[in-house]
């Protein structure tokens, strides 16, 4: 291979399937020791682009060059054997499993333990991701957990890193930390493919990009020497708007927790800890917090999946704390779950089937204890149009659309309930830089209204955009909210780790 030949080379690639045709003609190259980034709005084909790199899509057309020989892997082995490794958005972790354990389940043909560890070990430290091959997997924060799926592609010393919104579930400082990671193997030779929604970290680390749009190549640029306004424009092909709205936080108490405290239901949950807080009619409470440290617990309690002493939770000060999810629902208190895939939606029921789980009781789709389908299949259809949910219709199943759209759909179909209470985990977890502006959007419409939302994100910027008031939560303590306005990113750093009153005192308003 010479210094001229990039070590990918993807010409014409396409891939359609019954609908849509997710690559049309795509071509692109990568060199050696660069860091190139692919960019693009939900849909627009990156996923089915990535999978045809690292051999889980066989194209319809086109070619692949891998250090300027013919590439065509018939399944991932084949492509790890060729140099090629993934990062997925998911990790493929067991709880129950060690560090060493996991790794080696993911090696063709792994070495005795003491090897395998003392290997983990030494990559590990060289690349400034330390880990204990011995700790169980389960009591890793999401951060480390990462590091175990980096380290598993690094003993396979890739060639070419593919790297799927890596930085979703951590902090600011574990950021930091990956990019250094990254830049050291860019140094050593090593190209790295880079998906991710949030456009400052393509800015700053990414060399060159490549952005689809409807599965074709629009636009390539050095993102460095653009706005991240500019990128997402690229990548929706308009202006984009950023979120709105009049805030307020003077309304009436809607919902309030009390001296919430609950074990954890599993050996790798978290336990709530005397948690308490109030959200008044028009108010956007963001709750910050690393992955792991009580997110799903605090969610579960709040839609009524974990029912707790009846006065713990009250709206409008009626108690709720012992009531199910359905009745919860016919007061006005709903929820979206982080999980979308499994939890909040069904992924093999369709559209219209995942309209009816959680809108039957507001949006009146059952007569007499019967179904009514026209009136589901009205609703979903509904909230395909306001969404801009990219599918071929309310009949295709949930596991279909990508995860963005997905994540479209199951938030749309919460807000077009007219909760009085909406809380969301996660609400724009990998969804592009137009629909989570869209989304955004639709919570502060809502918040407008005056319903009381809750916002439980682990995007900084996210929460400091539509947020009126901020807490954080660490190992199952939730701080005292303050006021949005009166806090930098790094006193939420901070919170995040739990300094909770003292570091950052002076940022409460």
């Amino acid at each position: 291979m010479t210094k001229a030949t990039p070590l990918l080379l993807i010409e014409g690639l396409t891939k359609a399937y019954p609908g849509v045709v997710a690559n049309k003609d795509v071509s692109f190259s990568i060199g050696a020791g660069k860091v190139h980034a692919l960019l693009g709005e939900n849909g627009a084909g990156k996923s089915t682009l990535v999978k045809t790199i690292y051999g889980l899509v066989r194209p319809d057309a086109g070619s692949m060059r891998l250090h300027g020989e013919p590439y065509a892997p018939a399944d991932p082995n084949a492509a790890r054997a060729a140099g090629v490794a993934m990062v997925f958005q998911h990790f493929s972790l067991f709880d129950a499993l060690d560090v060493a354990e996991n790794i080696a389940l993911g090696m063709q043909d792994p070495p005795p333990r003491s090897t395998l560890a003392a290997k983990i070990r030494e990559v590990s430290q060289t690349y400034g991701l330390p880990l204990d091959p011995g700790r169980t997997v389960g009591d890793l924060s999401a951060g480390e957990r990462q590091r175990v799926e980096i380290i598993r592609c690094l003993l396979q010393a890739p060639k070419l890193l593919i790297m799927d919104e890596p930085t979703s579930v951590l902090t600011p400082q574990e950021v930091e930390i990956l990019f250094r990671t990254l830049r050291k193997l860019a140094s050593e030779g090593t190209a790295i493919l880079y998906i991710s929604h949030k456009l400052e970290e393509i800015r700053g680390l990414c060399d060159s990009a490549t952005v689809l749009r409807l599965g074709e190549v629009v636009d390539t640029c050095t993102p460095s020497e653009v706005s991240a306004r500019d990128l997402a424009e690229m990548m929706v092909g308009q202006t984009l708007i950023t979120p709105t709205r009049v805030g307020g936080t003077d309304g009436a108490v809607v919902l309030e927790v009390t001296g919430l405290s609950l074990p954890a239901s599993t050996n790798f949950g978290t336990s709530l800890k005397e948690i308490g807080f109030q959200v008044r009619a028009g108010e956007v409470l963001g709750i910050g917090g690393v992955a792991g440290n009580g997110q799903d617990e605090l969610l579960a309690v709040l839609s009524g999946e974990t029912v707790t002493d009846a006065d713990t939770v009250r709206m409008n000060s009626q108690p709720i704390g012992a009531m199910g999810p359905v009745e919860r629902r016919r007061l006005g208190v709903l929820a979206a779950p982080e999980e979308r895939l499994g939890h909040a939606a069904a992924p093999d029921l369709s559209l219209t089937e995942n309209a009816m789980l959680t809108g039957a009781q507001r949006r009146g789709l059952t007569r007499n204890g019967f179904l009514n389908w026209t009136k589901a299949r009205a609703f979903a259809t509904e909230i395909i149009e306001a969404f801009d949910v990219r599918t071929p219709g309310p009949g295709h199943v949930a596991r279909s659309l990508s995860g963005g759209n997905l994540q479209k759909f199951v938030i749309g179909r919460e807000i077009l309930q007219d909760p009085q209470v909406l809380v969301v985990n996660q609400p724009t977890w990998g969804v592009d830089a137009s629909a989570a502006a869209a989304i955004r959007q639709a919570l502060l419409d809502l918040a407008t209204k005056g319903a009381a939302i809750i916002v439980i994100s682990q995007d900084l910027d996210e929460l400091m955009e539509i947020s009126d008031t901020f807490a954080a939560l660490n190992e199952g303590r939730l701080s005292s909210p303050r006021p949005a306005a009166g806090l930098s990113v790094e006193d939420i750093g901070l919170m995040l780790g739990g300094a909770h009153d003292l570091e950052v005192g002076h940022g409460a308003a």
